[in-house]
């Protein structure tokens, strides 16, 4: 009898044996990897043909050893849906391809005659090596695949969230990035820094990084020269934008303000950008810096937001809590921040003065006396008196 035909000889035994080593393999997976029963139905099916599938393709390169190796990907896992490297990891697939050699090695016996049971067991311990091979470079460019789409996705959510086109399918491809609403969401805003080799997936994946050691959700892209994070679970503003503040490039960082989820997140990111906008004017802010501590600026620029924001924020509050805070702050400006310049331009003792600027703070968040606060205070009375003065009262300014 030729070599050839006796390995084919070998081979039919071999293909009668399909079944039951399938069977044998799953029966084992159930027992001893708990993971296998918590897969769906759908799943633990895919894994019986896959199984199949290997040891099939085992029959026929055993069959013919003169050919090439078989292309043990196509051939094995091609019977898989491309999302199953999502379902189960390289560590248990790994562990699945060793449990069914073993189980082969075990029934060989029973499968063909005992002069080739020596013969066939070292073909399987190389043809399981090879397979375990072939299972790497499948995880590897699976996960090359899903690196790529997941940064593509990732740049469409950003973009709709700065378009402010933000719907129930941005959280829905935000969800299948792993986003999980956990609260407040701010968006923060800067230079990108300069690339030097470093790809822009790599920066969000590092800010991804810092992000998650903070507990926060993240989503980010690189949009032309800019750098563009979306910031969840967020309590305080100023801190979260303060743990990824060192990945943008020079210049200033500006983190929007709290909206409740990602559905409002474009209102953070119109702020954010319109203070990235208008920080030119403010020659050393703080990194990062709120889009409200750039308020002046914003309305100075042209922001009709902004503008608003003062006057509801800072100008209405003053001007309906007493009448005398408004004068005194108008006077406290006018005589360079003195209290005593003050006091005497109204007629009122020093400590009134003292008591009526810590009212306007109490109210407004801004204290008259600091340099930054008063230039703030003094854009939203100018802002204001303009709206008061203008017909109708309430129009746009």
């Amino acid at each position: 009898m030729t070599r050839a035909r006796s390995r084919a000889q070998i081979a039919q035994q071999l293909q009668r044996a399909v079944g039951g080593l399938t069977k044998s393999s799953l029966g084992r997976m159930e027992r001893e990897m708990p993971w296998f029963e918590e897969l769906s139905a759908e799943h633990r099916a895919w894994i019986g043909m896959i199984l199949q599938a290997g040891y099939n393709s085992f029959i026929t390169w055993f069959r013919e050893p003169s050919k090439p190796d078989p292309a043990l990907a196509a051939e094995v896992f091609g019977t898989a849906p491309r999302s199953f490297a999502g379902i189960i990891t390289l560590q248990q697939t790994v562990a699945m391809i060793r449990l069914s050699m073993d189980v082969a090695e075990a029934e060989i016996s029973t499968a063909v005659a005992p002069e080739h049971a020596e013969e066939v067991r070292t073909s399987i311990l190389r043809y399981g090596r090879e397979l375990a091979f072939a299972t790497a470079d499948i995880y590897a460019h699976a996960a090359e695949l899903r690196g790529a789409w997941d940064a593509r996705l990732e740049a469409l959510v950003v973009d709709s969230i700065m378009r402010g086109d933000a719907d129930e399918s941005v959280r829905t491809r935000a969800s299948a990035l792993g986003w999980q609403e956990a609260g407040n969401v701010t968006v923060v805003v800067g230079r990108a820094p300069d690339p030097e080799g470093e790809s822009s997936t790599s920066l969000v994946d590092e800010v991804r990084d810092a992000a998650r050691a903070a507990e926060l959700a993240t989503l980010g892209a690189v949009q032309g020269d800019r750098l563009v994070v979306v910031l969840g679970g967020v309590v305080d503003a100023d801190k979260a934008g303060a743990v990824i503040a060192a990945f943008f490039g020079e210049g200033p960082v500006v983190v929007g303000p709290l909206v409740a989820d990602l559905l409002q997140a474009h209102v953070s990111a119109r702020e954010a950008v319109a203070g990235l906008h208008a920080a030119a004017g403010w020659p050393s802010p703080a990194v990062p810096v709120t889009s409200d501590d750039l308020l002046a600026e914003r309305a100075l620029a042209g922001d009709v937001l902004a503008r608003r924001d003062l006057v509801r924020t800072v100008y209405l509050p003053v001007r309906d809590a007493r009448s005398e805070l408004l004068e005194t702050a108008t006077a406290f400006l006018d005589q360079g921040g003195s209290v005593e310049g003050t006091s005497r331009v109204l007629f009122v003792h020093a400590n009134t003065v003292r008591y009526r600027l810590k009212r306007i703070l109490e109210i407004t968040g801004l204290a008259p006396g600091d340099a930054r606060h008063a230039f703030t205070l003094r854009v939203a009375l100018v802002l204001g008196r303009l709206q008061d003065a203008s017909a109708p009262p309430d129009a746009d300014l």
